[in-house]
């Protein structure tokens, strides 16, 4: 058997973590068995359904690499295909008009409730004489469930779910508009498409359940079925914007790197031994669904913030100066030959300490500045006149090194230091301000080392 999954998102919004989740698992299953990955979009939704947020999943999975095989698959075309099925299941015998009204259903679902059963719809149309039918209602067409005995589901990740057939309703497959319903569409495109796994989150469960009284009217084969559990905030709470949830996009513009946010989605419920760094590699040659645990993932975002400070700091020096001059470039900004040279200086420190790449390239700035720089407001009030009187007396001691290395430059500062008689923090703290314009910075011998000795000289010299 061919293994075919899919990942059906609703475009009505943003594509979050939970549902590129769910296509990251989808697109690994899929790619460690030799298989397709196709992708559905299920916007039959015409109120909600927008084009931006289209292009939003579809960049959002093409900034991820999660590539599909074959065309998009658009539900909205395919209405009347939909419809087809509906009415094939209304002609066998599987599927009946319902013309109660919406008094009715309500009066229906509030005696359920009064009598502590599910507020579902009671079967009033299944069996009745449709001569009896009122006029000028239009009906829907409902599925037949099976009334007695139980629906099994063998799910590979949750295991065997059984639910009594009593505590399911005949559902709508096909509203009074002749429209099909979310439940129908569904069943018919997975067939179409020739899905032989369907991934997707635990909330869908009760779909999945209802759903196989479709595929068993008709005939088809069920697709094998894995409901992952829900991600959850760090707090154990329904994740949300508060816990740093937001749309995959948001992710990108905020500086965190596609082998980052593979690597963190990966880990939010799956597992490999102890392994924590995984490439995507080793994803497609290691992932099964077997290692999908049972219980809410957590999303940390502390968590991804130190994931991608790791994929940072081990990024070939090249690559971090390309993102850092390519964000310079959406600015209409030339970082310039000379300054270039210094960030290629400096680049290891800044790798070290930034948790993004959008904090690495506000961190870059100062080594690409022209002089004078611009200060910090805590940098105006170290630069004293006093600091400034103490930084422009150093400048003598800095001109005296020869051999301009890191190692040379400490102990030029501390003889300073120890000549004037002050503690190392009393010039540290001014010169740092006057050269990188910043109270926190790489550490000073590295910057100091990175500037060049014209440069730092230059800096200091406009105090």
């Amino acid at each position: 058997m061919e293994i075919v999954t899919r990942f059906a998102p609703s475009p009505t919004g943003h594509l979050h973590i939970g549902g590129v989740r769910t296509a990251l698992f989808n697109w690994l299953y899929a790619k460690s068995n030799n298989g397709k990955f196709k992708l559905r979009i299920e916007d039959t939704d015409l109120k909600r359904s927008t084009e931006d947020a289209k292009k939003t999943i579809i960049n959002g999975l093409k900034w991820l690499n999660l590539n599909w095989d074959d065309e998009i698959v658009y539900q909205s075309k395919r209405i009347s295909r939909h419809t087809e099925i509906g009415i094939k299941l209304l002609e066998s015998g599987h599927a009946y008009k319902c013309y109660s009204t919406p008094e009715e259903l309500k009066a229906m679902r509030e005696e359920a409730i009064k009598n502590k059963l599910p507020p579902k719809y009671n079967g009033y149309w299944r069996e009745r004489d449709l001569k009896l039918a009122p006029s000028g209602v239009k009906p829907v067409i409902r599925i037949k469930s099976p009334i007695k005995g139980k629906t099994i589901l063998k799910d590979l990740i949750q295991g065997t779910i059984e639910v009594s057939n009593s505590e399911l309703d005949d559902f709508i497959i096909i509203r009074s508009d002749g429209t099909p319903t979310y439940m129908l569409s569904v069943v018919v495109d997975d067939y179409d498409m020739k899905i032989s796994h369907i991934i997707r989150g635990h909330d869908h469960l009760t779909n999945t359940l209802r759903q196989q009284h479709i595929y068993n009217s008709l005939g088809w084969n069920i697709p094998i079925h894995a409901h992952i559990p829900l991600i959850h905030g760090s707090d154990g709470s329904k994740l949300s914007k508060r816990h740093g949830a937001l749309g995959i996009e948001a992710y990108n513009e905020q500086g965190f790197l596609v082998n980052t946010m593979f690597n963190y989605l990966l880990r939010l419920g799956w597992s490999h031994g102890d392994e924590e760094i995984i490439s995507i590699e080793n994803a497609i040659k290691w992932f099964n669904i077997e290692s999908i645990g049972k219980s809410p993932a957590k999303f940390d975002i502390e968590r991804l913030n130190s994931l991608n400070s790791h994929y940072i700091n081990v990024m070939g020096d090249s690559e971090v100066i390309k993102i850092i001059t390519d964000s310079y470039a959406k600015k209409g900004e030339i970082i310039q030959k000379d300054k270039l040279h210094i960030l290629k200086n400096g680049i290891k420190g800044l790798k070290s300490r930034a948790r993004t790449t959008v904090e690495l390239t506000n961190m870059s700035s100062f080594y690409i500045e022209e002089t004078p720089i611009s200060l910090d407001e805590k940098s105006k009030k170290i630069l004293t006149d006093q600091h400034c009187i103490l930084i422009k007396e150093y400048v003598t001691y800095l001109e005296l090194i020869k051999n301009w290395n890191e190692k040379n430059i400490e102990e030029n500062i501390k003889s300073f230091c120890n000549d004037k008689k002050i503690n190392l923090g009393k010039l540290a703290q001014p010169l740092r301000a006057a050269l990188t314009g910043k109270s926190v910075s790489p550490g000073l011998y590295e910057v100091i080392l990175a500037l060049g000795k014209a440069e730092t000289i230059n800096r200091i010299s406009v105090f």
